[in-house]
């Protein structure tokens, strides 16, 4: 398998969230290919302790980690993570617009909790593409855009609504992006929707302090995103433990097929119709 040119020793990676989860699991994996990497997390101790732990791993040195305490809500502080990169390394080849938090709201409820979801999940996604798209294609290099999204943001399950609208538009700005990049004259930079299934990175609120056997864990959602991008794949789709990607392709089809087979939507939660998607997982030997 050929390996994705931004994933080369000396290059630049940016990841936001890099502090903790799947950021710093790729942060760690970009390390250990040789390139420099730029932490950009909000300003608490786990970020110092991830550069700690980048360096250890870089075969650049700690002069090839840099952490730069960011808010990605903030469009001037994304802006000054920019100029910060371009100072201190002139390139970037990877941007991982990773940060984000969840327990927003329900349709009617919590509109502060929706603000501050949307801001971060959302609006941080918009601003780093924003913000380092324009210097990315600049350079003529060949570049890479990775967006993190959720299969909640694909078949929006009941409960989590501000988080599930937050990820759809991931989605669909991703999907934009990669429209407008293979259109743009001269552009060498691919984009790449990373969707994780059940993850436990040991910090998320409402987990448990141990790893349930379902889950996978960050390191392994990082690597399949290296092997998928090495691929040249545009969805990465990871599954877990308990649910296959067979089972998420089902999910995904019948929640596009509440369009057109006119159902009421998340019909798969509806009490009119769990035997008959029951029914429509069995036929299509789902896992999970």
């Amino acid at each position: 398998m050929t390996t994705h040119p931004a994933l080369a020793p000396g290059r630049v990676a940016v990841i936001t969230g890099g502090a903790s989860g799947i950021g710093l699991a790729a942060a760690k994996r970009f390390a250990a290919l040789g390139m420099r990497v730029v932490l950009a997390d909000l300003p608490r101790e786990q970020l110092a302790q991830a550069e700690a732990d980048v360096a250890e791993i870089s075969t650049v040195n700690a002069f090839g980690v840099l952490a730069v305490a960011t808010d990605v809500s903030k469009l001037d502080q994304v802006q000054a993570l920019h100029d910060r990169v371009f100072s201190e390394f002139g390139e970037v080849a990877v941007l991982m617009n990773n940060a984000g938090t969840d327990h927003g709201g329900g349709p009617y409820d919590r509109i502060a909790d929706w603000r501050r979801v949307l801001e971060v999940n959302l609006w941080g996604v918009i601003n780093g593409t924003q913000v380092f798209t324009h210097s990315m294609l600049a350079q003529g290099s060949k570049c890479a855009i990775i967006n993190t999204g959720s299969k909640q943001g694909i078949t929006c399950p009941p409960g989590d609504t501000a988080y599930n609208v937050s990820k759809a538009g991931v989605k669909v700005l991703t999907e934009a992006l990669a429209h407008s990049l293979r259109n743009e004259p001269g552009a060498n930079i691919t984009a790449h929707l990373l969707v994780p299934g059940s993850t436990f990175t040991g910090l998320s609120r409402g987990w448990p302090d141990a790893k349930s056997p379902g889950a996978w864990s960050a390191d392994q959602v990082a690597e399949m995103l290296i092997e998928r991008m090495n691929a040249g794949d545009f969805y990465i789709i990871c599954p877990d433990n308990d649910v296959s990607r067979e089972t998420d392709n089902l999910r995904m089809t019948w929640a596009m097929q509440d369009i057109t087979e006119n159902r009421p939507p998340l019909s798969r939660w509806h009490d009119d119709y769990k035997d008959a998607f029951a029914t429509y997982l069995r036929g299509g030997q789902a896992k999970g």
